[in-house]
């Protein structure tokens, strides 16, 4: 359908109740395949090296079921990219993070990395994996990626959605620059990170070639009080321009 953002539900917040207990409840693959059955078009894990929620054995296991866009965030040491090569996710999506931290916080640098994700990004096209790199919106940053050939950019919204409530006008000024220099450079844009029932239909009216949104923390909050069926329909009501 022209003019569809997908919603990809990142199911790394079942995977750390999960592990706050042991054993296999709630269960992540089920999850996943319910989210799916309840109108996510993707699913997004990002294991870390410590495995505190998405194990690299549930990525394998999901790989095994999931039938919508499978997405894989992490950053690309060896054993992100050995994981990544066996399982050939729909998309790997590339961020900078330090092996320790809590969650994405930033951006890459697309300028003084060139050299290394070029290497990283050609390794996995080669396997026919779509690539995203997670960025800030900053025109040299984009530019740059168009430079090392990634398929697509995840603009990294938490700023966004840190002064969506005092100025949203403002919030989104430097996303819709950034947006729209990728559309012009023929680069795909995903975005991700804060997004909320709150945000969200603001960002999709002001970018509206968005193509994919990742939502994990927000969605998972809004199903505890909603359930994670009408959760993910309120989402992706969102997501459609009136």
């Amino acid at each position: 359908m022209k003019g569809m953002t997908k919603l990809s539900v990142n199911i790394n917040k079942i995977a750390t109740l999960r592990n706050a207990r042991g054993g296999n409840m709630p269960n992540v693959v089920k999850m996943a395949l319910d989210c799916e059955k309840f109108g996510a078009e993707g699913i997004t894990v990002h294991p870390r090296p410590d495995e505190r929620h998405i194990k690299y054995a549930d990525v394998l296991e999901l790989k095994k079921v999931v039938t919508t866009e499978f997405n894989i965030e992490g950053y690309p040491d060896k054993r992100y990219m050995e994981l990544v090569m066996k399982v050939k996710p729909h998309q790997a999506t590339l961020v900078p993070d330090p092996p320790d931290a809590i969650t994405s916080n930033a951006g890459w640098d697309t300028i003084n990395n060139k050299a290394l994700l070029i290497d990283i990004i050609s390794e996995l096209k080669s396997k026919g994996i779509r690539t995203s790199i997670f960025v800030e919106p900053k025109i040299e940053i984009i530019e740059a990626a168009h430079q090392i050939g990634t398929d697509r950019i995840e603009l990294y919204t938490e700023p966004y959605a840190t002064n969506y409530a005092k100025d949203k006008e403002q919030a989104v000024y430097d996303f819709v620059r950034a947006a729209n220099r990728a559309k012009e450079l023929g680069i795909g844009i995903n975005a991700g990170h804060d997004l909320s029932l709150e945000n969200l239909h603001y960002l999709k009216t002001c970018i509206p070639f968005l193509d994919e949104v990742s939502i994990g923390h927000a969605l998972i909050c809004d199903a505890l009080y909603y359930g994670i069926q009408n959760t993910i329909q309120m989402y992706k009501r969102k997501l459609i321009l009136n």
